[in-house]
């Protein structure tokens, strides 16, 4: 008789577990690419958006490759150039490369930044709950490209003990389409 008891409530918590799960997890990626001063953003796969940007100017470049974000600010400004403000900032690297908003929204789509990525206040809005939402270890930022007539981009530096970027060996988020290589296949060469 306890037994019969028992078996309902288990029952209907197993099917609880079973429908419910864990959460999904998504896969974010952000591409950034210098030549078109483009960044594309995806989720599993499919793409979200597709924005203007502003990336490192000659003598600045926005270093290229594959990073995991680490540290998000809604409001940071920004310690080397007199307190410029960076609104909705995601930081890639330990240099202080970041992708984040400006209010020279004449300037996107040139490469005019100190290195950092810049677009719009309102897309970096978006992008920045939408990484929120994500999380952080979920998502990837991919920097490829050169701007027309710029030096070669350089690598970010890592300080000890702080996130490194993505290795080249890390698969990507999606699979490319058929016949097409992969973003990351590019880091290999």
């Amino acid at each position: 008789m306890c037994i019969r008891r028992l078996i309902s409530p288990l029952a209907a918590a197993t099917v609880a577990v079973l429908i419910c799960g864990p959460a999904a997890k998504a896969d974010l990626l952000i591409e950034i690419d210098k030549s078109t001063q483009r960044m594309t953003v995806t989720v599993n796969g499919a793409q979200l958006y597709k924005w203007p940007v502003s990336t490192g100017a000659n003598g600045y470049d926005t270093p290229s490759g594959a990073f995991r974000p680490f540290r998000m600010e809604i409001d940071h400004t920004s310690d080397e150039y007199e307190n410029a403000p960076m609104p909705y900032s995601i930081f890639f690297t330990m240099t202080g490369n970041a992708v984040h908003g400006t209010e020279y929204w004449r300037d996107l789509g040139h490469a005019v930044s100190h290195g950092c990525v810049r677009l719009s206040v309102s897309n970096a809005a978006t992008l920045w709950a939408l990484v929120k939402q994500q999380k952080m270890a979920n998502t990837s930022v991919v920097v490829t490209g050169e701007i027309p007539g710029a030096k070669p981009s350089t690598v970010a530096a890592v300080a000890p003990g702080y996130p490194t970027p993505l290795q080249a060996s890390v698969q990507p988020p999606h699979a490319p389409a058929p016949g097409l290589p992969s973003l990351f296949s590019l880091f290999n060469q």
